[in-house]
């Protein structure tokens, strides 16, 4: 990707007044950095990158010559990007982040000044900020190209993250996830992982999971990050109700990081520093092996991008040491979580708080494949009573895919019939680099769920077209032994 990073003055924070409320350092609430460029002539901005500081939500504005014959003017061309999650936990607290101009809301052609507008909500953060501002230019030999594609060749290596990652013991261990998820957990190979749902009574959602059999004698658990409290404690519970009745079943919490190297050349670029042959580890399979000099890491062959790729569970004190191991091979880059969307949305797949949530059930969020077929039959997993009977109805809304004209669409644009009622909305939306559309995925009711149904989305009060489309937006390229 041909980009040229941009020299640039970057004033101080400038805290603003909320309603009556004057802000200041001590409780800040919005804060105001405006970036300007003495030396360059009005430029295309093609990324911005920074390191997050406890800062929740980010809007940006660009000052630019929209036309020679009339003055510059400011222009909103991002509002309210999410950095955090929940801005009441530390998730996206303090990551990287690269933000594309393909995902603005405007062109970003004769770029004069920046604005960053900065938001925390939140009481328990009194500092909040971006540092390690980096703004570059499109390159002159590759305007066309797009990160997507960069991402799609050489091989992205995502940051750690605090994922909550657990083993299970005891012979009792498969009883206790079964009472928990609704896969079927005893039919897992030695090393064989699956995708499954934790579920609530009412059969809504409370977050996806990844269990592996592991070969050792216990289940690793990998669940997401912004969950982790209420996933450790729905774990834990069980667990005491379970030993409380002679059971046989422990749960330790494992103090690793999530180092996750995706794209097509990423088990190539894995294999030279591991002595296992990883043209026998398929798709949601692991092992534990050495990886660069690091011992105790475990592998599998999976992600979150519909790449070929892996995850590697590694000591949370050597995650830094194997990241910068993996980033001295050249087709290695570090990919931001903006690259990561993108590809986890054309590859048809959830993100937890925004596609589904607890009032989501597997069948609405178009996830009956996780629902085992013996647990269908013994109906013994939490919600089954309502998950169970929806496989056979047609009644419920369900999650579909959305091919859209016109701008960008994001979450909660609503969705509406050809009459032009309001029949839904949006959970996910983007650009498809990939596609050059823009895609999106969100829920209608059953009869508008049909591939190919026209509708229409409202972005910014008007009205464009979309059309139902199946999932995955693009074919996944997962590792699969013939």
């Amino acid at each position: 990707m041909s980009r040229v990073s941009v020299p640039c003055h970057v004033k101080g924070t400038v805290a603003l007044q909320v309603g009556d409320v004057r802000t200041s350092q001590g409780r800040p609430g919005v804060l105001v950095i405006d970036v300007t460029f003495p030396s360059v002539a009005p430029f295309e901005l093609q990324e911005i990158m920074f390191k997050n500081y406890y800062t929740a939500f980010l809007t940006i504005r660009v000052r630019q010559h929209t036309s020679t014959h009339t003055p510059a003017k400011w222009v909103t061309c991002l509002r309210d990007y999410c950095l955090m999650p929940d801005p009441h936990s530390e998730e996206g607290a303090q990551e990287y982040v690269s933000l594309f101009k393909h995902q603005m809301l405007c062109d970003m052609a004769q770029v004069l000044e920046l604005r960053l507008i900065l938001r925390q909500p939140s009481p328990l953060w009194l500092s909040f900020t971006v540092e390690e501002l980096q703004i570059y230019q499109q390159g002159p030999k590759s305007p066309s190209m797009t990160f997507p594609k960069w991402l799609s060749h050489p091989v992205p290596c995502e940051q750690p993250t605090p994922l909550l990652e657990t083993k299970i013991f005891g012979c009792d261990r498969v009883k206790l996830m079964e009472s928990l998820v609704v896969g079927d957990i005893a039919e897992l190979k030695p090393n064989q992982g699956t995708l499954s749902l934790f579920t609530n009574e009412a059969g809504g959602i409370l977050d996806d999971l990844i269990v592996t059999n592991a070969s050792e004698g216990h289940l690793y658990v990998v669940s997401n990050a912004g969950c982790r409290e209420k996933d450790l404690t729905l774990m834990q519970d069980k667990v005491r109700e379970l030993q409380n009745k002679g059971s046989d079943v422990a749960l330790e919490v494992m103090d690793n990081a999530l180092l996750a190297l995706q794209g097509p050349t990423a088990a190539q670029v894995l294999q030279a520093g591991v002595a296992d042959d990883l043209r026998k580890l398929p798709f949601m399979t692991s092992s534990v092996m050495e990886v660069f000099g690091v011992s105790g890491c475990r592998v599998t062959r999976c992600g979150y991008t519909g790449e070929d790729g892996v995850e590697i569970s590694v000591p949370a004190a050597e995650a830094v040491h194997l990241a910068a191991a993996l980033l001295k091979n050249p087709e290695v880059k570090l990919a931001g979580l903006a690259a990561r969307d993108s590809l986890r949305l054309e590859a048809g797949l959830c993100l937890y708080g925004n596609d589904i949530d607890e009032h989501t059930t597997p069948v609405e969020g178009s996830l009956s494949w996780t629902l085992g077929k013996r647990r269908r039959a013994t109906m013994d997993f939490p919600g089954a009573s309502v998950i169970v009977p929806q496989l056979k109805s047609k009644a419920q809304r369900r999650r579909v895919g959305l091919m859209c004209d016109g701008a960008p669409v994001r979450a909660q644009s609503p969705i509406l019939s050809p009459e032009g009622t309001v029949i839904g909305a949006v959970t996910s939306g983007c650009p498809s680099p990939c596609l050059k559309k823009n895609v999106a995925m969100g829920y209608v009711p059953y009869e508008y769920s049909r591939p190919g149904t026209p509708l229409l989305v409202e972005v910014r009060r008007k009205q464009q077209p979309a059309v139902v489309s199946k999932m995955p937006f693009v074919p996944t390229n997962y590792y699969i032994l013939k």
